[in-house]
């Protein structure tokens, strides 16, 4: 019943067209904004009273300052009531790792192009591989940009090693040369691999007597000093696998050695002289010539640029400066073989290694530590160029939060070809940015940015990620959600993790959602833990690949992959496609695997409203490693109260935040999305920025750089990766010299690691003092 001045309504028939529409229109929404426009204005409205609200007739003035926010209204309504709600994004996720998605034949035809020929950093056909990542992140509509940096890299010119044996023995003049074997579909492009070398070894002429010193580790010269050793004046042989080649030579110097050879022992990388352990082709274990190169440069970036970038035409220190920063070596040393360490080792005497720790494989000769009587004339001479490296930028930019930024990086030069290290997880990168873009025909778009970045030059001293850090620093630090770091995908089996403590559980979640590629009755966690009750996860204080300046510079979150570990043939000539087809993922479904990992890890940290932190992961570590401290033999002086406390307090904060997560996640819906959506973006600051409260802007003594004071390589292995450095280090200088000030300089270095602790928790509670 509608009367005639104040027609009021009565009945679903009476309701004017506009309100129709509005509350009753089938879904078939959206209408155009004219549409909504024009019926509103066709329609003849006579003053209606709703709640004694007056409109007055054939008020055109009403329409163009209501009918916005009618629409919106209207809108509103109907997505909140009739639309089919678009895929969540779970729907997305689980698409991410469905067969539809995943190619492993695209993974195979991405690596045979990216190994076809040697690509150290700073070549022409390393350049052309860059080429190749750039055109396809870009085929995948993804922006893609090259960012350039020069750096000084070095080469050899001229190397030699002769071995004077005692009489009537003649002398030996080693080729230094890895072999071509029969049949090497690779023995053509096999002459542009770079002759064995160390980067940044030092260049000149070391001859004296052989001393072997093991694994060239503190505890093996520690060993041969008791047998009364006499290293002086030497040159020292030892053998690589449990600490860093740069750290070997280091220690060497320290020692008083001239000289240095690394061979890869047999019984280590030749499958330790047993007769069924075949060498490649036959088998996957190095053959007898093959030779480990690498770096032996001790920091992390362009060794003339130390903290900041190496643009062209920038500031750079003199290389007498480069010496006196300690990070390149000062004595010479090249790589051998281990056939030809095998030799060298036959002509020393002395007292025999100590344990089977000392001595070699199978069929091998007794390993003695001399000093000689075989002596060695080692000669190496290296050139030093400031090359163009390449690094490849792709973004996918986030849809709700862009200024937040989820980092996939894994580097492109290799020493040689380069199949498991380091594009085997190139290949899987590109992998990942595919499957994104299939998600994106589908609709879907991250919350956050996505940032893909191919390296450049990290074999050399990790320095194309190190350069772009340094110059991105400021950005980097207030926008990077997290690193996630691939660096050789796949050697072999199992699957293998680290990451800094507040991404574990966001790991194991992960490793439950993938198929196990060698077992497809089960997970990746379920064969990562079936020897342990526990996932072995590692941290990130060693130096061994690009996330360290994420982590140990800026601090950011991060995380390193891989299935495999380590491989027989690393560095050698013999990282090529044809090893990897035979013996590293014949069928490419670890690389598979490991896409899936890597992208299912992004697309959550992307994606997840609320980030996926758990920051009572990383107090429980700190504890562990406080309780690692206590066993240490330390002075009655030093004190760990102020780190107990710290940690105890860093604990309740991390409870605390937690509830907060939890609490946000059980209000969420319509009603409360508008409401928190400060409150979630603010405790996700708080979750992004408590691990650079881990950094200190003087860094670690004597090595500043290094900004993390928990975690950092070791001082004598770079690989190393040690809790609490700063401590450690400080440790070891006072229980060698044990004097007052340098135990004073232990319990300095307790209260510096007690106050960022302190500072991080501070962050994650989010309220001043």
């Amino acid at each position: 019943m509608i009367d005639n001045k104040t027609k009021t309504i009565s009945a679903e028939n009476d309701i004017p067209p506009l309100r129709r529409i509005i509350c009753h229109h089938p879904p078939i929404f959206p209408l155009s904004i004219h549409t909504l426009y024009e019926v509103a204005r066709k329609t003849p409205l006579p003053e209606i009273s709703v709640s004694s609200f007056k409109i007055s007739r054939n008020r055109e003035m009403f329409f163009k300052v209501a009918i916005s926010s009618l629409i919106t209204i209207a809108t509103s309504i109907y997505f909140l009531y009739y639309l089919p709600p678009f895929p969540h994004k779970p729907y997305y996720h689980s698409l991410f790792t469905s067969d539809s998605l995943s190619d492993n034949e695209s993974i195979s035809n991405h690596l045979y192009t990216l190994t076809r020929r040697p690509h150290i950093a700073g070549s022409e056909a390393n350049a052309e591989a860059a080429a190749y990542v750039l055109s396809t992140l870009s085929s995948y509509s993804i922006q893609s940009h090259i960012a350039s940096y020069h750096t000084a890299l070095t080469y050899p010119e001229s190397r030699s090693l002769v071995l004077t044996r005692p009489s009537p023995d003649p002398p030996v003049r080693f080729s230094l040369e890895q072999e071509i074997y029969e049949g090497d579909p690779y023995a053509e492009p096999a002459s542009q691999v770079e002759p064995t070398f160390h980067a940044y070894a030092k260049s000149g002429t070391a001859v004296g007597p052989v001393v072997f010193a093991n694994y060239g580790r503190v505890e093996d010269y520690a060993v041969l000093k008791q047998m009364g050793v006499n290293i002086s004046g030497s040159v020292v042989l030892a053998r690589y696998g449990k600490i860093y080649r740069g750290d070997i030579v280091e220690n060497a110097y320290a020692a008083g050695a001239i000289g240095v050879l690394i061979f890869t022992d047999r019984k280590d990388y030749g499958g330790g002289g047993a007769a069924e352990e075949k060498w490649f082709p036959d088998g996957k274990w190095m053959p007898p010539s093959g030779v480990q190169v690498g770096s032996v440069y001790g920091g992390a970036g362009d060794p003339t640029t130390p903290g900041w970038p190496s643009s062209e035409g920038c500031e750079r220190i003199s290389d007498e400066e480069v010496e006196k920063s300690g990070d390149v070596p000062l004595i010479p040393s090249l790589p051998i073989s281990w056939a030809d360490g095998d030799v060298i080792i036959r002509t020393v005497g002395g007292e025999v290694g100590i344990g089977d720790d000392w001595q070699g494989g199978k069929d091998s000769p007794v390993y003695r530590v001399g000093p000689g009587p075989g002596v060695v004339n080692l000669t190496y001479k290296g050139k030093q160029v400031i090359s163009k490296i390449d690094n490849v930028v792709g973004i996918i930019e986030g849809a709700e939060e862009p200024d937040r930024f989820v980092i996939l990086g894994n580097h492109r030069d290799a020493w040689t070809f380069g199949a498991v290290d380091p594009n085997s997880g190139t290949a899987c990168l590109l992998e990942v940015a595919e499957r994104m873009y299939k998600l994106q025909k589908k609709g879907w778009k991250p919350r956050r940015t996505i940032v893909f970045c191919n390296w450049d030059a990290e074999e050399y001293g990790l320095i194309g990620s190190t350069e772009w850090v340094e110059e991105n620093r400021n950005m980097l630090g207030s926008k990077v959600v997290a690193y996630l770091n691939v660096d050789v995908a796949v050697g072999g089996p199992g699957f293998e993790a680290s990451a800094t403590p507040q991404l574990d559980g966001l790991l194991v979640h992960v490793a439950k959602l993938v198929t196990d590629p060698d077992n497809s009755s089960q997970t990746v966690y379920d064969s990562w833990v079936s020897s342990t009750n526990n996932p072995k996860m590692g941290r990130l204080g060693g130096g061994g690949s690009d996330y360290a300046a994420f982590v140990q510079h800026i601090g950011v979150p991060s995380a390193d992959l891989s299935f495999g570990g380590g491989y027989p043939v690393y560095h050698s000539m013999y990282d090529d496609f044809t090893w990897m087809k035979k013996f590293g993922d014949p069928m490419f479904q670890r690389h598979v695997a490991v896409a899936s990992l890597w992208g299912l890890v992004a697309l959550k940290l992307a994606d997840d409203e609320l980030l996926p932190f758990n920051y009572h992961s990383y107090a429980l570590e700190l504890q562990k490693s406080a309780e690692e401290l206590k066993d240490r033999a330390l002075n009655k002086v030093v004190t760990l109260v102020p780190l107990l406390k710290s940690i105890s307090e860093f604990e309740k904060a991390a409870t605390k935040i937690n509830d907060e997560r939890e609490a946000l996640i059980e209000s969420k819906g319509w009603k409360s999305m508008w409401k928190d959506g400060h409150k979630i973006r603010e405790l996700n600051d708080r979750l992004m920025m408590a691990e650079r409260a881990f950094t200190d802007r003087e860094g670690l003594s004597g090595r500043s750089w290094y900004k993390h004071l928990i975690y950092a390589p070791s001082k004598h292995d770079d690989y190393g990766s040690k809790s609490f450095p700063g401590i450690d280090d400080a440790i070891e200088k006072a229980k060698s010299i044990n004097t007052t000030e340098s135990w004073r300089s232990v319990q300095h270095e307790i209260w510096r690691v007690a106050r960022v602790i302190t500072q991080a928790s501070l962050c994650l509670v989010g309220k001043l003092t």
